[in-house]
């Protein structure tokens, strides 16, 4: 039986900062341009010849939205224009065969996962013309793991079939919030009987694995209201959900402008919303993963933290995270063998280099040692909030105590604080501490001092 987290309020105001979510370390902002689509095509070269190859994990994004969600921060293209789709397909097609064949033909791809934007901006066609060119270019898993993000105001329980019939068995359904007053705020209205259609007809087609993403501190919530959006997330009951804290950055992201700092909830109601949003899901049977994460104990999100297989990547948590991570479309970020790529985030560069017979890379990283073992420091920490200190000795040939002496030292108030406990054999994360693994995490970042960018709060 999964143990309750022990909510603070004292202690998650005194660690109340910003910081990175730590999809990837070293995070984004470290990428630069000298990392090109050469240097790209010998990181996928060493990984063709490591002794046992990785399968491969694709993600493709589809930026198009014809409706703009005011909260968003994702790339994305608002547009009414449908025909834009078809063109980005032959450019994705354009793409796959300049990258496609870098790969070993014997790899197989064991995970797919479209993104945006909206993957169902694609019309049915589109879509069957896209999984025909995947099949085409990547030797495909017999089990493979195909999971799209849906707008349920935006996809038909026909198209929801079609999606099932061609492969794709895990969704996500963006919700937000059930309260009509806080969609309206947003731009995104939608009722609970269109979602609970939509979920259904999944259900009914065999979906493995249903997502919910919602969001708190958006404008209007409160916890009354968010309480009953929880009520009937609950009566809905996703096989996982990803609770999301709205960060309100005006500044970087021009459709926040639309939303009224006013209406916003106060940072002491966000707390509140949290701390009921942690009782209720744990309550209803879901076990706190990590971040925003939630699962049921039965999903296998779960069961890779329990066997300790869960790792973390540009979609959240993974558990997949052995597969080399190969990315298509505007803005999508790879991560090859020891390193990272993006392609271009402008749609006209992106056209522009793919048209010209050019991989769309713009910036990326590869990582020294130094990185890779602050890497598995921070993902063992916020997966499995445990760390075997002898065993990463081992495989790095590294002494701990003396390697880490400064982040040791940075860690003796988060000792006092109770939020972890550190010996010379492993550093546990206790349950008080676990809504504050990205604070943990940041003690390990060795390039936090010299970010400029602002990261979100992590509660």
């Amino acid at each position: 039986m999964a143990q309750f987290l022990d909510f603070d309020q004292d202690l998650i105001k005194k660690y109340d900062k910003s910081g990175p979510r730590y999809t990837s370390y070293p995070t984004a902002p470290q990428f630069n341009a000298s990392y090109t689509a050469e240097t790209l095509k010998k990181c996928i070269q060493r990984s063709n010849t490591e002794m046992i190859p990785s399968p491969l994990s694709l993600y493709i994004h589809i930026p198009y939205c014809d409706t703009i969600c005011y909260y968003c921060a994702c790339n994305k293209i608002i547009t009414k224009d449908h025909t834009v789709s078809n063109e980005y397909l032959d450019l994705l097609e354009a793409e796959m065969h300049l990258l496609a064949p870098e790969f070993d033909p014997d790899r197989e791809l064991e995970q797919l996962h479209l993104g945006g934007g909206t993957p169902t901006f694609l019309n049915d066609e589109e879509m069957i013309r896209l999984m025909g060119l995947i099949e085409e270019n990547f030797n495909i898993a017999k089990d493979c793991q195909m999971s799209i993000e849906i707008d349920p105001r935006k996809v038909s329980n026909e198209t929801i079939q079609l999606l099932a019939g061609i492969g794709f068995n895990r969704i996500s359904l963006g919700v937000q919030d059930f309260d009509e007053k806080v969609q309206q705020a947003v731009n995104r209205v939608q009722s609970f009987e269109l979602v609970q259609e939509r979920l259904t007809t999944a259900r009914a087609l065999n979906i493995k694995s249903i997502n919910m993403d919602l969001i708190y501190g958006l404008p209007f919530q409160t916890v009354e209201t968010f309480k009953q959006t929880l009520q009937k997330v609950v009566q809905l009951r996703p096989d996982r959900l990803s609770i999301f804290n709205y960060a309100h950055l005006p500044e970087r992201f021009k459709p926040q402008r639309r939303i009224n700092e006013q209406d916003l909830p106060s940072s002491a109601e966000k707390l509140k919303i949290l701390e009921l949003t942690m009782q209720m899901l744990q309550e209803a049977g879901y076990v706190y993963i990590g971040m925003d994460h939630f699962a049921l104990e039965e999903d296998s999100m779960t069961r890779a933290q329990q066997e300790g297989t869960l790792q973390r990547n540009f979609q959240g948590y993974s558990t997949h995270g052995h597969t080399d991570l190969v990315a298509l479309g505007v803005s999508s970020i790879g991560s090859i063998c020891d390193s990272y790529s993006q392609n271009s985030s402008s749609m006209d560069e992106y056209r522009e280099m793919v048209n010209a017979g050019q991989l769309p890379v713009v910036r990326g990283l590869v990582m020294t040692q130094e990185d890779l073992i602050r890497k598995q420091i921070i993902n063992q920490l916020i997966c499995h909030f445990y760390l075997d200190i002898p065993k990463l000795e081992e495989q790095w040939n590294i002494q701990f105590a003396h390697h880490f002496k400064a982040e040791i030292k940075q860690l003796e108030g988060m000792v006092k604080d109770g939020l972890l406990s550190i010996d010379e054999r492993s550093i546990q994360v206790a349950l008080r501490g676990r809504l504050l693994i990205r604070n943990i995490c940041m003690v390990f970042d060795s390039y936090l001092k010299d970010n400029v960018v602002k990261f979100s709060k992590v509660i």
